[in-house]
């Protein structure tokens, strides 16, 4: 049975790594105030003044480095007057000013579950490398709408296809083509020296 579109993407969720569920070895970074909403799941990338920000669409060639994927912050709510823990943070609209600490996971042997969009992979696009497309985040449940795009054929992309998800059987994203999931790992990293062989 062939999948269907899911309707909204959820971004890279964590399938495994060197840590353990459910903080995996997430590091603590750091981001500027009043940047951009980032949602959980979503890749980010460094800036040139050592914050990160939400990742930047990453399909062809010319391709940003990703400082990893987002999984939540904690900030000082001007609305709540207390420091709150979130899965996502919300741009500028409640952190009134500071810096705001942000979690991501950027060990280099992470490895993450994503869907593709309706270009679909297949098994022959396994060991390839492929960006991504940021989508749209839901700023009700945090979770990021970010999905993998269309296998490139830059070496500096920023994931790589480990295989395509299988299980459990007849769940959607689990068959080959349209719609289908993949587990990826990080090809383009900070935390890791740039290898990789475009597809």
């Amino acid at each position: 049975m062939a999948n269907t579109d899911p309707g909204a993407y959820n971004g890279f969720q964590q399938y495994s790594g060197t840590g353990s569920a459910p903080t995996y070895e997430q590091v603590a970074v750091a981001i500027a105030y009043n940047s951009t909403n980032i949602f959980f799941g979503d890749p980010v990338n460094p800036d040139t003044s050592g914050y990160i920000v939400q990742g930047v669409t990453s399909s062809g060639s010319g391709n940003t480095q990703v400082a990893g994927v987002f999984v939540g912050c904690k900030y000082l709510s001007a609305a709540q007057k207390r420091v709150v823990w979130s899965n996502y943070y919300p741009g500028g609209t409640d952190p009134q000013s500071g810096t705001i600490e942000g979690y991501i996971v950027n060990d280099p042997n992470a490895k993450f579950v994503a869907w593709s969009n309706v270009t679909g992979l297949t098994q022959a696009d396994v060991n390839a490398n492929i960006g991504f497309n940021i989508g749209s985040g839901n700023t009700s449940t945090g979770i990021s709408g970010a999905f993998l795009a269309t296998i490139g054929n830059d070496a500096s992309l920023p994931f790589r296809v480990v295989s395509l998800l299988s299980a459990p059987p007849g769940v959607n994203g689990t068959e080959s083509g349209a719609y289908a999931k993949a587990i990826v790992a990080f090809n383009n990293v900070s935390t890791k020296q740039l290898t990789g062989v475009a597809s």
